[in-house]
């Protein structure tokens, strides 16, 4: 889970919000068409194009904007673009095991959920080399129910997260190599863009980049 820096509501969110009227009052129902398509764009650049829980690349095809808390709190306001997040999932295959958003669903508990706008997040959690996810201090409940409620430790995520792993583990590179390879991969890319799974990458093969 890469910690993520909210911006500023997008200007077009903000001036469609500012048409309510005496007859009409924005809800998140109402939310569409270019506007949604602002607003999802905007959510998808300021997390590096990253799932904002599982950290798989966010496509416009299959992601879909999160309410952190959920719309049916009657305390949340659905149109604070500071509760928005983008997570992967849109499109389900069948048999694909759900994860991420669709698997928290309405679920919120701030006392057992990691959240990716808390700054401490990254440390959460540890990664072994097979691509499996753990809590990096064994009593830390949140992320453990973290995990659990998030399907983090899925075996498809599991295997995902190994086959980024792989190319880092090849025996050829010289420690040069794997530190150049490293230091690339942490950086962000063409249109800020983020490298899969950054999280687990620079927590384990971090400490190979040159200071």
């Amino acid at each position: 889970m890469k910690y993520v820096i909210k911006n500023k509501e997008p200007v077009p969110f903000a001036k469609w919000k500012a048409l309510a009227n005496d007859e009409w009052q924005p809800t998140y129902n109402d939310l569409s068409g270019e506007t949604k398509a602002f607003v999802k764009t905007s959510l998808m650049q300021e997390q590096g194009f990253l799932c904002c829980y599982c950290e798989r690349r966010l496509t416009e095809n299959d992601s879909h904007i999160e309410h952190l808390q959920p719309q049916r709190d009657p305390a949340v306001d659905p149109l604070d673009y500071r509760n928005l997040l983008c997570s992967c999932q849109n499109q389900i295959k069948k048999g694909d095991p759900r994860h991420c958003g669709n698997l928290k669903a309405d679920w919120y508990d701030p006392a057992l959920l990691v959240s990716p706008l808390n700054s401490d997040c990254e440390g959460r959690f540890t990664f072994a080399g097979d691509g499996f996810i753990t809590p990096a201090e064994a009593h830390d409940a949140a992320a453990r129910e973290t995990i659990v409620r998030l399907g983090l430790d899925s075996p498809k995520l599991n295997d995902l997260r190994a086959n980024a792993i792989e190319p880092f583990l090849d025996e050829s590179l010289t420690m040069d190599q794997l530190s150049q390879f490293v230091d690339g991969y942490l950086g962000t890319g063409p249109e800020d863009r983020f490298g899969e799974f950054w999280t687990t990458i620079r927590a384990l093969f971090g400490d190979f980049v040159a200071a």
